[in-house]
């Protein structure tokens, strides 16, 4: 590629949390440049946050239907490569959808759908078209989740037998959607989150964490899902037993009611053999615990020869001590999304390396985790089949 590739963005105007924040990774390596945009469903405020991010006055549209209709019209080397989408969850699909009936790419925030119904047509419209879609599960994109997902999966635990991750937050405490808190206001909407409320906006990164490394499935799991704040319409709090497919056990854990905690974030896999403990709140160690040697910390950028995984340095960014987090991670995603579509226009094979981004099918196994959660929390059986 002699050239960046051309985003464009659905939602994510200005005051909008997690439109800067892609803006900002999509940036990172200089690989990708905004194009257009669509930033509001508000006519006023998608032409002021255009002009805010200096878009040209004609690639300002005020809906994303006029956005996708006039970038398919524009010459080859002028259009969108692809399209960002950053809406609540509610309007991911549509969107989506239409870019990939124009031939656009697509990157989408999680959880990737509304229902399961929109991510299995996703699903299928995506093996249609040959086109990529990107689902930013950020926690994927740090390098010592990558390290800890090469050694379990190369078997250097022995076979796995216990997961454990847990995700407590704790901005959720009081009824902050009556206070005027617009994250909390729609997060906790069932007619814009969904059917799920912690589950489905941290406890899908969980879960995906937990299929991510181990490179395991769910196949069963136990729901206890609990609204602690009196008011509420969805859960602000659950716990999940799961049931893998090689016969570990798992425990989930997902409460945005966990009072004084900010993005607490842990995983921790056991196997024969030692085990692994990663935690988001200090990303570049990897705690790696053998059953007969003492315990290692492996710290991303670490100068150890033949240690690191090449999935590990490949998203390493800095020397070792310089703190790489949340904003990296998520660089990371884009990046790999980014040099993934480049080669593809340029007809070159993409490295593997390359090629670990999180795709549509995640975004289904991450919606029918949100249904089986739900579907086993008001079930009198112990156990629910995890349904894809």
């Amino acid at each position: 590629m002699n050239r960046k590739l051309r985003m464009g963005m659905v939602g994510g105007g200005k005051d909008a949390f997690i439109g800067a924040v892609h803006r900002i990774a999509a940036n990172m390596d200089g690989l990708i440049e905004l194009a257009c945009g669509a930033l509001s469903v508000n006519p006023e405020t998608a032409i002021d946050s255009g002009k805010m991010l200096f878009l040209p006055d004609d690639r300002i549209y005020t809906n994303y239907e006029d956005m996708i209709k006039a970038e398919s019209k524009l010459p080859a080397d002028k259009r969108m490569d692809f399209v960002t989408i950053v809406t609540p969850n509610f309007a991911h699909f549509a969107p989506a959808m239409m870019a990939l009936d124009h031939g656009f790419h697509v990157v989408i925030e999680k959880p990737m759908t509304f229902t399961l119904d929109e991510a299995k047509q996703l699903q299928k419209k995506v093996a249609e078209t040959g086109l990529l879609l990107c689902l930013t599960h950020t926690y994927s994109g740090y390098p010592m989740v990558k390290q800890a997902r090469a050694m379990v999966q190369g078997n250097a635990l022995g076979k796995i037998r216990k997961v454990i991750v847990e995700y407590p937050q704790g901005w959720l405490s009081k009824l902050s959607e009556r206070e005027g808190n617009a994250q909390a206001a729609w997060r906790t909407d069932p007619k814009k989150s969904g059917k799920a409320g912690a589950m489905g906006d941290i406890g899908t990164h969980a879960a995906h964490l937990t299929e991510y490394i181990t490179g395991l499935k769910i196949m069963q799991l136990c729901a206890d899902l609990n609204i602690m704040v009196e008011g509420r319409h969805l859960d602000d709090d659950g716990n999940v037993l799961l049931k893998f497919d090689n016969g570990a056990a798992g425990v989930l854990i997902a409460s945005q009611i966990a009072a004084g905690e900010e993005n607490a974030l842990k995983i921790r896999i056991y196997g024969e053999l030692g085990g692994v403990e990663w935690a988001q709140q200090e990303p570049n160690t990897l705690l790696v615990k053998w059953l007969d040697q003492p315990m290692q910390v492996l710290r991303a950028g670490g100068n150890y020869t033949g240690v690191l995984s090449t999935f590990a340095t490949h998203n390493c960014r800095t020397p070792g001590g310089h703190p790489e987090g949340y904003l990296e991670a998520f660089g990371n995603i884009y990046r790999n999304f980014a040099l993934t579509l480049s080669a593809q226009i340029d007809g070159v094979q993409p490295t593997k390396e390359m090629l670990d981004f999180p795709r549509v099918d995640e975004g289904v196994r991450g919606m029918a985790f949100i249904d089986n959660v739900v579907k086993s929390s008001t079930s009198k059986e112990k156990w629910t089949p995890f349904e894809v």
